[in-house]
């Protein structure tokens, strides 16, 4: 059992770790970085996997002189790829199974299609945002496949957000990586560079609505 809760615990501080863990065992890094972040994006019941701080720590650790940044760079985007396509086919094979419940007042045909309505008109912003912040990052692919949103543009928009956010997250550690001050704010700096760009779009929308509610 100590060992079971060990393993948990150097899991959910791989980025505490990452450094002793390259030293010891090299290459097998690569193998284990990309395995979290592929669960981490692709299995909707993973969202407490490490996934900006991890990215942000193997950046600096490759400054460093650790693992080669290029390389860390294409392994962890195509874990992203991949792990949103995985998630969005559970959710599109799972999702009308769930939702076609009668006695269900949530998963209900009603809200399937509310789903789906909101996907085609927001999926692609809602796919990119959504990889800066954690929990949505995992649970927006699968949401996408329950939605029905369509497969060419669910890629689109999640091989651009996957890009983004490896590169924005690996580059950000490996050049700013031995800033003390960056790497204890990276969570508040991620919401921020996420949430300030958005706020005169969704301060728009609220005038909007109070016009037409006044009208």
């Amino acid at each position: 059992m100590d060992l079971i809760f060990a393993v948990i615990d150097f899991i959910l501080h791989l980025d505490k770790h990452i450094d002793t863990f390259w030293m010891q065992y090299g290459l097998w890094l690569y193998v284990l970085v990309f395995i979290i972040v592929f669960c981490e994006t692709g299995l909707v019941v993973t969202p407490w996997l490490p996934g900006d701080s991890l990215l942000f720590v193997l950046g600096a650790l490759a400054a460093a002189g650790g693992p080669h940044v290029g390389l860390t760079w294409f392994l962890l985007v195509v874990a992203a790829v991949l792990g949103n396509t995985s998630n969005y086919w559970i959710g599109y094979w799972i999702g009308p199974k769930v939702f076609s419940r009668p006695d269900s007042k949530f998963l209900s045909q009603d809200m399937l299609r509310k789903t789906e309505a909101f996907y085609v008109q927001h999926g692609g912003m809602t796919l990119v945002v959504s990889r800066f912040l954690p929990f949505f990052r995992t649970l927006a692919p699968f949401v996408a496949g329950v939605g029905r949103m369509s497969h060419g543009r669910f890629q689109l928009f999640s091989i651009g957000g996957g890009l983004l956010w490896v590169t924005v997250l690996i580059f950000a550690g490996y050049f700013l990586g031995s800033i003390s001050w960056v790497k204890e704010n990276l969570s508040l700096l991620i919401i921020a560079a996420v949430v300030v760009p958005g706020l005169p779009a969704v301060l728009s929308l609220i005038k909007n609505m109070r016009t037409r509610n006044r009208t």
